[in-house]
């Protein structure tokens, strides 16, 4: 922020002059309603170098601004803080530089600098999406777009888990009792399809568990020697030795989960520059295994399985191949970090939008790399996220107990179309226009609800809450905002004209507006170092709430004299695109209407 670097290098002159004291860093906060003023500086810290009063201290710095610094008009101290008073002047120079940019606050990316590739969704392709996916897309995008604003070139990807043993159980029980039905005679997406098979082998399972358990056999062993899933094991096998039959009937499922994927996406407003597929980077990952087992980075167990040693770095051993020679989790990551630099030379860092629970693995992940000799690997970051829990409790895909995505968004809709069918504002819109808005609000709703809280927290998802057109909600700042266009369309916008302090005075509620609109480019920077949404959702909120109070103290359409009116407007447009380009980067979309 440009005041507060011009005020930080005033205040050490001050000190250095008044005091001979050369101050490192000054503090600043937002200077508290009840007192005059815009920014406050804070006085105690300085006390450690100033041996005096804090109230002298105060006094002293604040004669040196008034006298050295145009835009300071005024100063009162408070106990140990000093409230700085900014001109009119000031913050009118600064909209005027502002209000015809429609990117304000984004940055552009430098030449030659790094990019960063972030990985979100990373689906397994035996069931469809759900709500936690929800949240990992909604996160990860959004966190891609403020990379880029914040001026990073990025890439947006993500791994699909195309192979393994859970893929094979839902291929295997289509096998069994699919009797060759499709998405096509169904009717049914191909996500959907193909998940309903993952929760018949789970039933199929359980079955056969009970069953030998029945005859005696202890519970554990029935578990791993129930037939379904030797059989399943088997399948991997096969499927990992190129087996044709069974490759083909993996390709073929496959096929039928992306093409419901896509439309899921397509909904919810996501995408992709780029995919990975773990049957392809698993066989990296082994490469780099092998070359591990040369270079002392891995061992190898009696039964052939190999391992990396971490308990001098404080974490424990991790297996990286098994004893059969099959791939688990960790081979197919190294692999794919490896194959991400490989293709994309000016990556230099990655960030992988991955759910808590999966925190240890991404330690032993970045240190393998480490060890591994990659130095790009200290600029791996996992973005770790809190669940998304229900009132009715935890999800799970193999029971059929999850909230499906695709219901989640179109029952988002019909909740919006509901309720503004309550509030009766929807008079002269088309069928179509209607459905078009419901969709908007009711994914601007879901969107808000899951981004606005820190990544880390855990959310308890309630739809009906999510979409209420007063308080912290994606509808109340859509509703704001076309509230805004609804003012504009009745003016007459003149934004090539330029008004200076001395042909408009500032309202405090407007001036309050314009500190509001300033910090924007700060919360996109901040929220790109945070890797955090939550910033970027509660700065629009806070941004709305002062122009509703505005909107509530000041007349704009029926101010004093032109002049007023044409700041006025400019005003509310360029809060407009503020709110715009701050739901952008959440993902969500603001209606010109409501």
């Amino acid at each position: 922020m440009i005041l507060q670097e011009t005020l930080s290098n005033q205040v050490k002159q001050a000190v250095k002059s008044s005091f001979n004291i050369a101050l490192e860093t000054v503090e600043f906060q937002a200077t508290r309603k009840e007192f005059a003023g815009d920014i406050t500086v804070v006085i105690f810290p300085m006390l450690r170098f100033i041996k005096s009063n804090p109230v002298q201290i105060g006094e002293t710095i604040g004669n040196y601004l008034v006298g050295n610094v145009v835009d300071i008009k005024a100063f009162n101290v408070v106990k140990g803080f000093l409230n700085v008073e900014i001109s009119d002047s000031y913050y009118i120079d600064f909209f005027n530089g502002i209000k015809n940019n429609k990117t304000y606050g984004f940055v552009s990316p430098k030449e030659g600098e790094k990019a960063v590739m972030v990985e979100y969704s990373s689906p397994n392709t035996n069931k469809p999406l759900h709500l936690g996916h929800v949240r990992n897309n909604l996160l990860g995008y959004s966190v891609a777009e403020i990379l880029k604003a914040a001026g990073t070139k990025v890439y947006k990807t993500q791994i699909i888990n195309d192979r393994g043993i859970h893929i094979c159980k839902s291929m295997l029980a289509w096998k069994r009792f699919g009797n060759e039905e499709t998405p096509k005679s169904t009717g049914l997406k191909g996500d959907k399809l193909v998940g309903n098979y993952y929760v018949k082998f789970d039933q199929e399972y359980k079955k056969e568990v009970e069953a030998l358990v029945a005859t005696g056999i202890p519970q554990e062993e029935a578990k791993k020697n129930a037939p379904i899933l030797l059989e399943a094991q088997d399948m991997l096998l096969k499927w990992e030795a190129g087996d044709e039959e069974t490759v083909a009937l993996w390709k073929k499922m496959n096929g039928w989960v992306y093409d419901g994927f896509n439309i899921t996406y397509k909904n919810l407003g996501v995408d992709f520059d780029t995919l990975y597929y773990e049957s392809n980077t698993y066989l990296l990952g082994k490469e780099f295994v092998a070359e591990g087992l040369r270079s002392g980075v891995f061992y190898k167990e009696e039964d052939s399985s190999v391992w990396c040693d971490l308990t001098e770095d404080g974490l424990d051993k991790k297996i990286v191949l098994r004893a059969d020679g099959t791939a688990v989790y960790m081979t197919q990551d190294i692999g794919t970090a490896i194959q991400r630099i490989k293709d994309y030379p000016d990556v230099g860092g990655l960030v992988y939008t991955v759910g808590n629970e999966q925190d240890y693995h991404f330690q032993v992940l970045f240190l393998i790399l480490k060890k591994l000799g990659f130095e790009w690997a200290k600029n791996l970051y996992h973005l770790s996220y809190g669940m998304v829990d229900l009132p009715s409790g935890k999800m799970k895909s193999r029971e059929g107990t999850v909230v499906d995505a695709d219901d989640l968004i179109d029952d988002m809709a019909t909740t919006a179309g509901e309720i503004s069918e309550e509030l009766g504002k929807l008079d002269g819109y088309s069928d179509n226009e209607k459905q078009t808005l419901y969709k908007t609000i009711g994914l601007g709703a879901l969107k808000y609800y899951v981004l606005k809280v820190d990544p880390k927290k855990r959310i308890l998802f309630d739809p009906k809450e999510s979409i209420d057109f007063q308080g912290n909600t994606g509808p109340f700042i859509q509703y704001t905002y076309a509230r805004i266009q609804s003012i504009l369309r009745k003016a007459d916008l003149k934004p090539a004209v330029t008004l200076s302090a001395v042909e408009v005075s500032l309202h405090p509620k407007e001036k309050e507006l314009l500190k509001q609109i300033q910090l924007f480019p700060e919360v996109v920077q901040n929220a790109a170092a945070q890797h955090s949404p939550a910033l970027i959702a509660n700065y629009t909120y806070d941004l709305v709430k002062e122009f509703n109070s505005f909107y509530q103290n000041v007349s704009i359409l029926g101010a004093d004299n032109d002049n007023e009116k044409t700041f006025r407007v400019q005003l509310s447009n360029t809060v407009a695109n503020t709110i715009k380009n701050g739901f952008g980067l959440l993902g969500i979309q603001v209606p010109e209407r409501m």
